[in-house]
């Protein structure tokens, strides 16, 4: 469920986000929100880094427009076996050390789950966006949106805990420079239990 508080007059360029839980009301950091409608921005020039260090995806969330490559360097002793069944993008890279050959395009947008094959606790998403503007949410639960189109616009909000993260909340938004999105989200894992279900599809194939 998600709820938005109107809180100050438009201007239409510009538009503050803040994301919080709709249970407790703290500040969610990796939200990613975005504004669809107006032109989509182009493909980053240079390829995006998800890099792996001390067994862990860095950044844990990552937000690129349609287009982007994505490189994925392993700066650990230990090799890495990356991998995604997204339907937003189907990849495979088999146990490396060091940077792949090849970057990844990430051609379609949609959320993008990576797991590790080799580190079950391992896991990291990308989220594609084809829209005017996209943001990820900082410490304070915040995200500023540049490039807003003036007028009524569709803001999508994810986050990792939604019960369904595999797809993004949508609102309709009209004449606002600041909106705060309640979101019901799930309690933060205890333990690396969430990949288990990503290593068993891997395992089955």
């Amino acid at each position: 469920m998600v709820l938005l508080a109107a809180v100050t007059p438009a201007r239409a360029e510009d538009l503050s986000v803040t994301v919080i839980d709709r249970h407790n009301g703290e500040p969610l950091k990796n939200a990613v929100v975005s504004v669809e409608g107006g032109p989509s921005p182009p493909p980053l020039p240079e390829p995006a880094i998800m890099g792996q260090r001390n067994r862990a995806f860095q950044p844990h969330v990552m937000v690129i427009p349609k287009g982007t490559q994505v490189t994925f360097p392993n700066h650990d002793q230990t090799k890495h076996h990356v991998y995604s069944f997204s339907p937003a993008k189907t990849f495979n890279i088999e146990l490396y050390s060091g940077r792949p050959k090849q970057p990844i395009t990430f051609d379609k947008a949609g959320i993008v789950e990576l797991g590790c094959n080799i580190h079950d606790q391992m896991q990291a998403f990308i989220v594609v966006t084809d829209g005017a503007s996209a943001a990820r949410t900082g410490e304070d639960g915040t995200a500023r949106l540049t490039g807003v189109p003036e007028g009524t616009n569709q803001l999508h909000v994810w986050h990792l805990r939604l019960p369904d993260n595999a797809t993004r909340q949508q609102r309709t938004i009209d004449g606002r420079d600041a909106v705060t999105v309640e979101l019901t989200v799930r309690s933060p894992p205890e333990d690396d239990q969430g990949m288990q279900g990503l290593q068993e599809r891997f395992d089955s194939l």
